[in-house]
């Protein structure tokens, strides 16, 4: 794990002056890395930096020779050079030490009164001309189920008498979702079709979902790979994990009620997931962190699941944001209105532990590849992380500005989450957000 060092010094400033402005998502103690192109323009996808409002181009920097001949380390120079690419898979293969120096190289380049200053604002692309790409290849995509508190309530719902199944204390609950459909901020998608059975019904029917529902999730980004049969221990998790985004998982909850017993969710869950541009790397949470503890009368996890290290600070003070702005809201210039508010420090099971246990069997990962922490909800009502859960199975309509209620979403309704970090002595670093928005049914 990441100790905190000289770049995530509050006292830093840069010389891009929207990086120090209070409340921004992208001070330079963040660097998030992400990929994106000229707003509306043909230009090849690239990997870009964000800090305060503003984009640092990657292949802008390299083509420029901006650090020809200044960069104290090989690692260093070997990562740039990994950042010439259209997606951020190249630079994820590599290791850790070459993440953590490429991440000085570029928080002393963009501090007050840095040398490269003149040179670096040449390559400086404001975000708001932008348009953006999902961060990596995607190879392959595992949706985890780590809110105890998630769990249990979608258990009440689906088993009243029995909520929480007896194997959630001991093992990561996770399952392989589709990699093809995952979009980036802005996406919009059909309102999806399939089976559903309504309980008085002799025959299942085909047709539009009539529960849409999101999922407020953390998304990580695996960096460096594993061989096949190679298990990745808890002592070394994390230096296999790139970084952190926002992940909306959209969820038809008719569909999945029909299909999920006996292999779990498909149709219900494989139309689009959508994730934010941005990935806040490990080591600029490390400030963050948090000590990882099961209540004592829970099952602990057994060996190959727990480290000292994870026990002193696996888990992460995340804050996290649902807001929903109507296609009414919309015409009517009212803003996004909040639905829900929680925090990542709730997560049942850290990511270390999900890499540990992803690979326990010998399966190898690659880099690029994501994984979804499942939907995180807090102890509390106001912390539910899915409407599900707000309306008790659309039971309790949420109240909207305008005089809307909601159940369920319904057409137009645009979904965005939102994240940050910050805590006393530190400078808050976000994730930006993710936004996503459900259109109508096609083909029925």
């Amino acid at each position: 794990m990441y100790e905190v060092n000289e770049t995530h010094d509050p006292a830093l400033r840069s010389w891009v002056q929207s990086a120090n402005q209070s409340g921004t998502d992208f001070p330079i103690q963040n660097l998030p890395f992400g990929v994106f192109r000229t707003l509306g323009s043909k230009q090849s996808w690239r990997l870009g930096v964000a800090i305060g409002d503003q984009i640092l181009d990657m292949s802008a920097v390299i083509a420029g020779g901006v650090f020809s001949g200044k960069l104290e380390s090989g690692l260093a120079t070997d990562a740039l050079a990994a950042c010439g690419g259209q997606s951020l898979n190249d630079l994820m293969a590599m290791d850790a030490d070459h993440w953590s120096a490429l991440r000085l190289a570029l928080s002393r380049g963009l501090r007050e009164g840095a040398s490269e200053a003149e040179a670096l604002g040449r390559c400086l692309v404001a975000q708001d001309a932008a348009e953006y790409r999902v961060p990596a290849d995607i190879g392959d995509y595992t949706d985890f189920y780590t809110s105890i508190h998630h769990a249990t309530n979608i258990g009440r719902q689906f088993r009243p008498d029995n909520p929480l199944l007896p194997n959630y204390s001991w093992v990561p609950i996770g399952y392989h979702g589709r990699s093809s459909s995952i979009g980036v901020s802005g996406q919009s998608f059909p309102r999806p079709v399939g089976q559903t059975k309504a309980p008085d019904a002799e025959t299942p029917s085909v047709g539009p979902s009539k529960r849409m529902d999101y999922e407020l999730e953390v998304g990580i980004f695996i960096g460096t790979g594993n061989e096949p049969g190679r298990p990745i221990t808890m002592e070394r998790a994390e230096e296999h994990v790139f970084g952190l985004c926002l992940l909306n998982d959209w969820s038809a909850r008719d569909l999945q009620a029909w299909e999920y017993q006996p292999l779990g969710p498909f149709l219900s869950k494989n139309f689009a997931s959508t994730v934010s541009p941005w990935v806040v790397t490990m080591e600029a949470l490390a400030p963050f962190r948090l000590p990882f503890n099961r209540p004592e009368d829970h099952p602990q996890p057994l060996p190959y699941l727990s480290s000292a290290a994870n026990r002193e600070q696996g888990a992460f003070d995340m804050k996290l944001e649902v807001l929903i702005q109507t296609e009414h809201m919309r015409e009517q210039g009212l803003a996004p209105e909040p639905l829900a508010r929680t925090n990542f420090r709730h997560s049942y099971w850290t990511v270390a532990q999900l890499v540990a246990h992803h690979t326990v069997n010998g399966c190898n990962l690659r880099p690029g590849d994501l994984f979804g922490s499942g939907t995180q909800s807090g102890p509390g009502e106001a912390e539910a992380g899915s409407i599900l859960e707000l309306t008790a199975g659309g039971k309790e309509l949420v109240k909207l500005p305008g005089g809307e209620t909601r159940g369920f979403l319904e057409d137009g309704d645009t979904i965005i989450l939102r994240g940050h970090c910050e805590k006393e002595g530190t400078v808050r670093i976000g994730f930006g957000e993710v936004a996503g928005t459900l259109l109508p049914a096609v083909g029925m």
